[in-house]
């Protein structure tokens, strides 16, 4: 998922094509999110590693993906989608005109903080974590994609 040009594939099938995302592909189809995630949209998807997984605490990830936990792992997933196309361009003009913070709401319904540190657009979430965008703008039939470093939570 390095590349950001424009894709005839929708977000799922660029995740499950991505050596790096296998993680949030089991996590996705766990939570019921597939067909969603394959709909129109646009949607806005800042999308964690396999690295990201696996620096939650031990036991985390496998917790989660248990049926009886659908909901909470839901909850975590769509906290990482942003209803809406924004793009890297998009999202550094937000950053800007918000006094150099922007704030947006996810589909999960929490919020997402966006700032520039130190050169690297950095995402903060309800818990005060922050999470790298390392790869931007992997533009997708419905939507974009945003690989970040960690997973936000809500």
């Amino acid at each position: 998922m390095k590349s950001n040009k424009t894709m005839n594939h929708d977000i799922i099938a660029t995740a499950i094509a991505s050596a790096d995302h296998s993680t949030l592909v089991t996590a996705v189809k766990a939570a019921g999110l597939v067909e969603t995630l394959q709909s129109s949209g646009p949607f806005t998807v800042f999308a964690p590693t396999n690295a990201a997984f696996a620096n939650l605490p031990a036991g985390t990830v496998e917790t989660l993906l248990k049926a009886e936990n659908k909901d909470q792992l839901s909850s975590v997933l769509t906290y990482h989608v942003v209803a809406g196309k924004v793009m890297a361009a998009d999202l550094l003009n937000m950053i800007g005109s918000g006094d150099g913070e922007a704030s947006f709401a996810t589909v999960a319904g929490g919020m997402l903080k966006a700032a520039v540190v130190d050169g690297k657009v950095m995402l903060t979430d309800a818990q005060g974590n922050s999470a790298e965008v390392t790869a931007a703008d992997l533009d997708q039939s419905n939507g974009v994609i945003h690989v970040v470093n960690a997973v936000l939570l809500p």
